[in-house]
């Protein structure tokens, strides 16, 4: 559901109109002829939505059998539950990597996984960039350590360079470079057509957050560790990546195999009555 109307992705820019007659037609699959009444919406921003009756035509969309799911007796729900449990609680976050080379296949069957994730409207509003360009992730990193020297020596209050001093992590980040991938994962705020106009996405927060889970699973179950590393300020990676402003950086996830003798910090995690309730 689009709130407050359809939106069109036709390259037609509407004009502020009431109950005006109107044909829109997509490479001649689509022919829509009815009255409406619309507003522009956000127009200090150039984000065209209608006001309508009607959701956008479902004929656009062809309905197919929902694909078949394993089937498992409740005891057989039960044993791959404690196995994928059991399985994910080994993943740690490691900032401790191999220089060793990861097949770039890897890399595009796991963004595509991360690209099955579920999200709003199905405007899949992301974008992800794999590098493993050695200049371009030292790039990478210099612009890292100067916002993490920043971070470290004054912009951060003191409770929370506290709290991150258990983990003894500081502004180095040589991680950034060791690691055969660096995948920065780019939040799209809104999409723009061929003709320049903008179009809204819808909760991309929370799509993209889904989408980069799906992708640190993926990742884990081809045996790569993971990290998670999010500069503050990000907007560095958009011009090195001559990424548009419509994209914003998510997060930059760094991922390899752990290096000989890596370790991690002897954390735990909640226990299920505090992290859950049932009713």
């Amino acid at each position: 559901p689009v709130p407050g109307g359809a939106i069109f992705e036709t390259g037609l820019r509407f004009q502020s109109v009431a109950r005006h007659d109107f044909s829109i037609s997509r490479h001649g699959a689509l022919a829509i002829v009815g009255k409406i009444e619309h507003n522009v919406l956000s127009s200090t921003r150039g984000l065209t939505t209608t006001k309508a009756s009607t959701r956008k035509a479902m004929s656009e969309y062809s309905f197919v059998p929902a694909p078949k799911l394993a089937e498992f007796t409740d005891e057989q729900r039960i044993v791959q539950a404690n196995e994928f449990y059991e399985d994910i609680r080994n993943r740690r976050t490691l900032r401790d990597f191999s220089p060793n080379p990861v097949p770039r296949e890897v890399i595009e069957k796991c963004l595509l996984a991360a690209g099955t994730a579920p999200n709003g409207a199905n405007l899949q509003p992301w974008h992800f960039c794999a590098i493993s360009d050695p200049e371009i992730k030292k790039q990478i990193r210099e612009g890292a350590e100067v916002e993490e020297r920043e971070f470290y020596n004054g912009r951060a209050p003191e409770s929370w360079l506290n709290d991150l001093a258990a983990l003894g992590t500081d502004e180095h980040k040589p991680f950034l470079e060791i690691a055969p991938y660096l995948i920065v994962v780019f939040a799209q705020a809104h999409r723009v057509d061929e003709a320049g106009d903008k179009h809204k996405n819808y909760y991309v927060s929370e799509s993209v957050g889904i989408a980069t889970g799906f992708l640190i699973n993926a990742l884990h179950q081809c045996g790569l560790a993971t990290l998670t590393h999010t500069p503050s300020p990000m907007k560095f990676l958009n011009k090195i990546l001559n990424r548009p402003d419509n994209e914003r950086p998510f997060l930059i996830l760094v991922t390899g195999q752990p290096a000989e003798g890596a370790k991690v910090p002897d954390i735990t995690k909640m226990p299920l009555d505090e992290v859950a309730s049932f009713f």
